[in-house]
């Protein structure tokens, strides 16, 4: 069998172009300048409730698609390598999945800047950038690194049980649901280095960048180790 997996590293890349593109049009929607959903909506935690539900959504669309279900639907690099830290992804694509995943990405993040224009580039949108919240640096990290492990260890727990495997995906979109609606004011909810990178690379504002790069890494990474401590029979 061929150690390069074109068709699954293209779905990886397609994944977050999608996901970032209905990103980008969900926050122009409810966020941008002179959006009518905004200014009938005056509460941000509304606001934000719909965007978390738009791209749960998403995501539940992406992982049950038979796209998603060909190259896994990581669509993230934090979560290839921590598979290839627990030995399901080969070194091959351990590499190919992330630069596919931050090319989609960029690529993504481009065409809805394209269809968009100032709308999505130009604050409050700013290119759908994640940057850290009112309360600092530190406690955007410590976030990134909570949703990050918790987001692993639904995965790893479900994944690894015959008869709750298949709601696996549902669980991880209600999780990014929940997580944009009650954890974006903190870091603004990225748990996606790709994710970050697409954003904040075309915008040229890469303050508190370090923090989408290191945290979501270090989140699932610990989240592995933990489950790997979980007796099997629970």
């Amino acid at each position: 069998m061929s150690r390069f997996h074109w068709r699954e590293w293209g779905i990886e890349a397609a994944g977050l172009g999608l996901f970032m593109i209905s990103a980008a049009l969900f926050a122009t929607l409810l966020e941008g300048p002179g959006s009518p959903v905004r200014e009938r909506l005056a509460d941000p935690l509304t606001r934000r409730a719909l965007m978390g539900l738009a791209m749960g959504l998403t995501a539940l669309a992406l992982v049950y698609s038979p796209w998603g279900r060909r190259s896994g639907a990581h669509f993230n690099p934090a979560t290839t390598l921590t598979f290839f830290r627990l030995g399901k992804v080969s070194p091959t694509d351990a590499l190919a999945y992330p630069l596919a995943q931050l090319a989609g990405g960029l690529g993504g993040v481009a065409v809805a800047a394209r269809l968009l224009g100032a709308r999505f580039t130009a604050p409050p949108v700013d290119w759908v950038a994640t940057r850290p919240g009112r309360y600092g640096v530190a406690a955007a990290f410590a976030a990134e690194v909570a949703i990050a492990a918790l987001m692993m260890l639904t995965v790893l727990f479900l994944s690894n049980r015959p008869a709750l495997a298949r709601y696996t995906g549902v669980a991880a979109a209600a999780l990014v649901t929940l997580y944009i609606t009650l954890e974006a004011p903190l870091s603004g909810m990225s748990l996606n280095p790709a994710r970050s990178l697409a954003s904040l690379l075309p915008s040229g504002d890469l303050r508190g960048l370090w923090v989408y790069l290191c945290a979501p890494f270090a989140g699932m990474l610990a989240a592995a180790q933990i489950y790997r401590r979980i007796p099997r029979h629970l």
